[in-house]
């Protein structure tokens, strides 16, 4: 994309757009429970659920995840078939498996007691740049940038304008912005750019007027001096055109995954069967098809595969029976 070009400077200084936002969260931030808690533990939970997941559908699971799994050995210990029914109904079970196995390497390494440096928890397999930083950010206080899509947006927006940044460009100013904060305030600063941007600052259709910035807004300046209305101006930010859900791979491994937690333990289902309970027109012929979706959610750790030794897809598949882990 062609730079566009430079807006005016905003009347603001760096620091005193940062004040302001942060003035501004105190009486605009979402209430939200992993916000009420310093614990590690119960702070990679809520990331976890959060990833590819809207926080009105972790909200209500969260607590009750937490009741039943309330620490790192809590979690380690449980059968993963109780973790993936506990899951439900967030979808992306992988997740759940992966925490479990996260559990077990955190209850392993550092019995639950977490280090405090990103650097030393990405040693935990499962836990990438953003998780790390969330959790040393929010857990422990680092002073490190938390950048998930909604702080990248108002980053974006607020300092570098309408054009598509570098992400070395973008690191280099959510490092700069907390460097430059008041001692103490990095999660305070880091919630302040997830909620402007999850609540004001959105993707599509930016609610600009009740914006707390707008006047310093370097993408707001450059539209208005473009005399291009706030909903017409998208640029970069355009929404992805997604495929369908429903019928996809993904939409039927959430029903295979959602079959099997109805089970009783230990009990399992027949693979012709269980095509019946996850979708309507199941025909024989589909029984392939069907094995290749829970094969795949075996080597992913959501389902156990109960078959003859050297199974093919050629062979006779009526025999198969699947169950949770």
């Amino acid at each position: 994309m062609k730079r566009p070009p430079k807006p005016p400077e905003p009347r603001s200084s760096f620091r005193e757009r940062m004040l302001r936002l942060l003035a501004w969260y105190q009486g605009a931030q979402r209430d939200l429970p992993w916000r009420h808690t310093r614990d590690p533990y119960a702070i990679l939970v809520a990331e976890v659920m959060l990833q590819q997941t809207q926080v009105s559908r972790v909200v209500p699971r969260y607590d009750q995840f937490l009741a039943c799994f309330p620490t790192w050995h809590a979690l380690a210990d449980a059968p993963v078939a109780d973790v993936i029914r506990a899951w439900e109904p967030l979808g992306y079970n992988r997740r759940a498996v992966r925490l479990h196995r996260l559990a077990q390497a955190a209850v392993h390494r550092w019995d639950g007691d977490l280090p405090h440096e990103p650097e030393l928890l990405r040693c935990l397999e499962g836990i990438g740049p953003y998780t790390a930083a969330a959790v040393a950010c929010f857990a422990f206080g680092a002073p490190v940038p938390v950048l998930d899509t909604n702080a990248r947006r108002v980053l974006l927006r607020l300092f570098l304008g309408p054009a598509k940044a570098q992400e070395r460009e973008l690191r280099a100013l959510a490092q700069e912005a907390v460097a430059a904060l008041p001692e103490g305030q990095a999660p305070a600063w880091n919630q302040a750019l997830m909620d402007l941007g999850a609540t004001v600052c959105t993707s599509r259709k930016p609610l600009c007027p009740r914006c707390p910035l707008r006047a310093d807004c370097r993408s707001a300046l450059w539209m208005q001096r473009a005399n291009e209305r706030v909903a017409e101006a998208r640029g970069p930010y355009r929404a992805l055109r997604l495929k369908p859900f429903r019928g996809s791979s993904r939409y039927y491994r959430g029903r295979i995954v959602h079959q099997l937690r109805l089970l009783p333990p230990g009990e399992s289902v027949a693979l012709e069967e269980l095509g019946t309970r996850v979708k309507t027109t199941f025909a024989v012929t589909e029984l392939p098809w069907l094995y290749r979706l829970v094969a795949t959610l075996e080597r992913e750790g959501l389902a156990r595969v109960e078959a003859a030794s050297g199974l093919t897809l050629n062979s006779e598949l009526g025999h198969v029976r699947v169950r949770l882990p």
